[in-house]
């Protein structure tokens, strides 16, 4: 798959621009995009990192960290629903940085705890989750990621979303080495360059990554999901930006 690249898909941010969950009509919207996306071809996967939706104040909040994680909790949950209907390979999401007076054991229970119930609704809906390693937020490696999966029960639904770029600006191992760490509980991955220390999503080419050796990890553990780009403040040339990526990504693929 990687070696010629010949699978498409899309990761669909739940967002008041993408599918509002919380808008009129929601199941008949889904059921559209679904025959859209059916026609086309195309795979998908549901992303839960819209900014500004549930408070227009505050990026990304509440978040599972928040002494009251309602309003994260139902946007989780409808997010598990429309993957659900869409046959959605998985379902993204990640802990939330914690708020600056909250101790460490408070916060890991309530991850711990938050994770639990969008688990068991994904569960009942035949969803897998993507637990995403964030820099700034209170998991933020592979290490991390696996720590709360332990605290889970290691469940075959809570597999992990793996930033790439968030590899090579946190991560201590080189990126191969993390996706040969992350194989087998991997079914979504994500990719941009980046440079070491410094989260910023970046254009192939911008960052210091090293793109062949990673898609060749990719491909010799097995992986076989989407690979998505993620460049959050590229949207306005969203088209150009695709077709470069795609171009350069396929360069890589191919050495």
């Amino acid at each position: 798959m990687l070696a010629e690249l010949g699978y498409e898909g899309v990761a669909l941010t739940l967002d008041h621009a993408h599918l509002d969950p919380f808008a009129p009509g929601l199941a008949h919207r889904t059921a559209r995009l679904g025959k859209r996306l059916a026609d086309l071809g195309l795979a998908v996967v549901v992303e839960t990192g819209a900014r500004y939706l549930l408070d227009p104040r505050r990026k990304h909040a509440p978040t599972l960290l928040d002494e009251n994680p309602a309003p994260r909790l139902d946007y989780l949950g409808r997010a598990v629903r429309v993957a659900a209907d869409l046959g959605a390979e998985a379902v993204s999401l990640w802990s939330g940085a914690a708020p600056p007076d909250l101790g460490e054991t408070t916060a890991w229970e309530r991850l711990r705890e938050g994770c639990a119930r969008v688990l068991d609704q994904a569960q009942r809906h035949g969803v897998t989750l993507g637990f995403e390693p964030e820099p700034g937020m209170l998991v933020d490696t592979l290490e991390g990621y696996e720590r709360l999966a332990r605290l889970l029960g290691d469940p075959p639904a809570f597999g992990l979303t793996l930033d790439l770029g968030h590899c090579h600006c946190l991560e201590d191992a080189p990126v191969p080495d993390c996706v040969r760490r992350a194989a087998p509980r991997l079914v979504h991955v994500q990719i941009e360059d980046m440079r070491r220390g410094v989260h910023e999503h970046l254009e192939f080419g911008a960052g210091g990554m090293d793109f062949p050796p990673v898609l060749r990890a990719l491909d010799d553990c097995g992986y076989r999901g989407l690979v998505s780009v993620e460049l959050p403040r590229h949207s306005h040339d969203g088209p150009a930006v695709a077709e470069r990526s795609l171009r350069f990504l396929r360069r890589a693929a191919a050495c």
